[in-house]
Order: structure tokens, then C-alpha cells, then sequence
């Protein structure tokens, strides 16, 4: 059984900067590919960022490239969202992910294993 703890999220006005980390209760955490998902009010869950067993390989929706950064140290069993440059439309409930059976995640479909989430809030 993996368990995901996400943290770090919190109250942030636009234009600042937040840094999630998610943990995880698994030895072989390098054997998983990670990723972060945002689910904002009334939307469908998306994929934000995904990274790769080594972190060699790095995945950006459209709408987070070059403020958010995704990394992972697997010595801690932990991955990373830093995010600048926060916006309003940024607010969501942001969760990690993680496959066992993928090298990347890019979509729900190929994640196994689920944080509960944590609460994003951007005032402008």
C-alpha cells in the first residue's frame, strides 16, 4: 500500500510563490513515476506536472509551464511543485500521484495511487 501526504499549501496573493511536497510511505519510491494534479471548484481534475522514476523526464500542462517546477529527491521519498508567478485561476485542491505500472503519468487514467490533496488559494 502506498500512502501519498501532501503539504505546503496554504493562502498566497498573486505573483507569490508556494512549494508543495508530497511524501511517500513506500520503500522503492524511485520505482515510481510522480506527478501533480489541481482540482479548482466546479472543474475537472487536471494533470499540472508529471516527472519520471529518475527525474530525468519532466511533463508541464500548458498552463503552469515555465512558473511551476516539478522535482522529486528519492533518498527523502518526497516530489516537489514549486510554483511562481501565482494567478488567481491557480486556486484548486493540488494532490499528488503515482504509477508503479508507468514511466510518466499524463492523465488520471495512469495513476494508481492518490494523495488526499491540498488547498491552494491565490487572492488577486
Amino acid at each position: 500500500q502506498v500512502r501519498l501526504i501532501e503539504s505546503g499549501g496554504g493562502l498566497v496573493q498573486a505573483g507569490g510563490s508556494l512549494r508543495l511536497s508530497c511524501a511517500a510511505s513506500v520503500r522503492t519510491f524511485s520505482t515510481y513515476a510522480m506527478g501533480w494534479f489541481r482540482q479548482a471548484p466546479g472543474k475537472e481534475r487536471e494533470i499540472v506536472a508529471s516527472i519520471s522514476r529518475n527525474g530525468g523526464n519532466t511533463y508541464y500542462a500548458d498552463s503552469v509551464a515555465g512558473r511551476f517546477t516539478i522535482s522529486r529527491d528519492n533518498a527523502k521519498n518526497t516530489v516537489y511543485l514549486q510554483m511562481n508567478s501565482l494567478k488567481s485561476e491557480d486556486t484548486a485542491v493540488y494532490s499528488c500521484a503515482g504509477a508503479y505500472s508507468y514511466s510518466m503519468i499524463y492523465s488520471a487514467r495512469n495513476s494508481e495511487y492518490w494523495g488526499q490533496g491540498t488547498r491552494v488559494t491565490v487572492s488577486s
